[in-house]
């Protein structure tokens, strides 16, 4: 299961400017545009949503920095997520490495209920659904990249800041596999 860690920290530490696919989408409804309804449907839904909305976001988000270099945090979920972004980004992103936060679920619903931010998806009902989306959609993924060698795995059961020194051995030329 993938697990928030100081994402925003490392990406900072390592010049990597931090976008939240999540953060996007959450922004993009609150903004009352003509996705909101459909985005806040997948959200507390537990289902994807649609690739040309979200790389839209994330596009819009990098051309918004200067310096070109971007930790994306939540993104690719699922297989189309990975063909939108290849067929959009094109020619304009330098993939280096895909981290993956590995946690069992039972602690993910913990830290997701305990987080207090007033989501509409932190409850039980749209966790256990993310779980599925997760098991059947983003799983085959993660092992496509692990394949092509650019996933780098976090066990990510450890408190904040043993996750955060597991986390920047990856961004200082560790092997794939942590």
């Amino acid at each position: 299961m993938e697990a928030v860690v100081s994402t925003q920290s490392t990406g900072e530490k390592y010049g990597y400017t931090h976008l939240s696919a999540g953060d996007l989408l959450r922004a993009e409804r609150a903004s009352g545009s003509a996705d909101g309804d459909l985005i806040e449907s997948h959200i507390t839904g537990g289902t994807i949503v649609p690739v040309e909305i979200t790389v839209k976001l994330i596009a819009n988000a990098m051309k918004k920095v200067p310096n070109g270099k971007f930790l994306i945090d939540g993104f690719p979920r699922n297989e189309d997520n990975v063909k939108g972004w290849d067929e959009g980004m094109d020619g304009k992103v330098d993939l280096k490495f895909v981290l993956f936060y590995e946690c069992e679920e039972e602690e993910c619903l913990r830290r997701a209920l305990g987080r207090n931010q007033g989501r509409s998806d932190d409850n039980v009902e749209s966790f256990r659904k993310r779980i599925q989306t997760y098991v059947n959609s983003t799983m085959p993924i993660v092992n496509k990249f692990k394949g092509e060698g650019l996933l780098r795995s976090i066990d990510s059961s450890g408190d904040p800041d043993s996750v955060f020194i597991l986390t920047q051995k990856c961004f200082g030329g560790a092997s794939n596999e942590q």
